[in-house]
C-alpha cells in the first residue's frame, strides 16, 4: 500500500498498518538513509498529551538540525506514539492541528519534515484504539518499517533520536545503525535504563539535546546527485 501525498499535517490513516501517515512529495526513488525523530520531548517540549497548538514550543536546536538534514538530502521522519488519542483525551483533528503548528514553526526557519507517522493504539486504549501490543507502537518497529517501504529508506544506515528507551528500542528492532538519546523530555529519567542497555550491533550515543544530532548527519549516506526533494 502507498500513502497519499497530501498537504502538511494532513495525510490519512492506514487501517491495515494502524498508522496515520503523511509523506511529503519528493522527486526520484533513490534509497537513502534517514534521520528518525521522536516528536514530544525531542523536537518540541513535552507538555504531557500535547493537544493545544499554542503549547507547541520548539526545543532549542531542533529547527537547525532538521534544516541541516534537509540541506544534506537526508529525509527527516517523525515517528510518534499518540496515547492521548487512545485514552480519549483528544482526537485526530486536535492532533493534526498540533502538527500544523509544528510545521509552521519549522517553516519559519526554512525547515520541513519529510514524513510524519503516528500510532494511536495503546494497551489501555478505548475502542477502537485498544491493542495489547500493536506492531506499530514503539518500542515495536512498525512505523519505521512502514516509512522505509513508503519512502525508499535504508534502515541499516539510519539513525533515531529519542528521549525514551522505547524510542531506541524501536530503532534497534527495525535494524537501524544507532541512536542518540537526549536528556530533554523524559530523557533524564530514562538515561539510567539507556546506559544499562547494551545491545549488539547498535550504536548508542548520549547527548543533551537534539542539537547534538549534527554529528549523525556526517554518517548518513549521501543521496544520489539526481535525487532532489521538493519542499512540502
Amino acid at each position: 500500500m502507498t500513502a497519499q501525498v497530501l498537504p502538511p499535517a494532513q495525510g490519512r490513516f492506514h487501517e491495515d498498518l494502524g498508522i496515520w501517515i503523511r509523506i511529503a512529495p519528493r522527486a526520484g526513488a533513490a534509497t537513502c538513509a534517514a534521520l528518525f525523530l521522536d516528536r514530544d520531548g525531542v523536537i518540541v517540549e513535552d507538555t504531557g498529551y500535547l493537544s493545544d497548538p499554542s503549547d507547541v514550543a520548539l526545543i532549542p536546536g531542533a529547527a537547525e538540525i532538521i534544516l541541516a538534514a534537509n540541506q544534506a538530502g537526508v529525509p527527516v521522519v517523525v515517528i510518534t506514539n499518540q496515547a492521548g488519542i487512545a485514552r480519549g483525551y483528544f482526537g485526530w483533528e486536535q492532533a493534526l492541528t498540533v502538527q500544523e503548528a509544528l510545521d509552521r514553526k519549522l517553516a519559519a526557519s526554512g525547515a520541513f519534515l519529510d514524513g510524519f507517522l503516528a500510532c494511536p493504539y495503546h494497551r489501555e486504549g478505548l475502542p477502537p484504539w485498544y491493542h495489547p501490543e500493536h506492531p506499530a507502537r514503539k518500542p515495536r518497529p512498525g512505523m519505521l518499517f512502514a516509512a522505509a517501504q513508503l519512502m525508499h529508506l535504508s534502515l541499516r544506515d539510519s539513525w533515531i533520536v529519542g528521549d525514551k528507551l522505547d524510542d531506541l528500542l524501536a530503532g534497534y528492532n527495525a535494524g537501524l545503525r544507532g541512536a542518540l538519546h537526549v536528556l530533554t523530555g523524559h530523557g533524564l529519567a530514562e538515561r539510567p535504563s539507556v546506559v544499562a542497555w547494551n545491545p549488539p550491533r547498535f550504536e548508542i550515543r548520549l547527548g543533551n539535546t537534539i542539537a547534538e544530532a549534527a554529528e549523525l548527519l556526517n554518517h548518513q549516506n549521501r543521496v544520489h546527485p539526481n535525487h532532489i526533494r521538493n519542499q512540502p
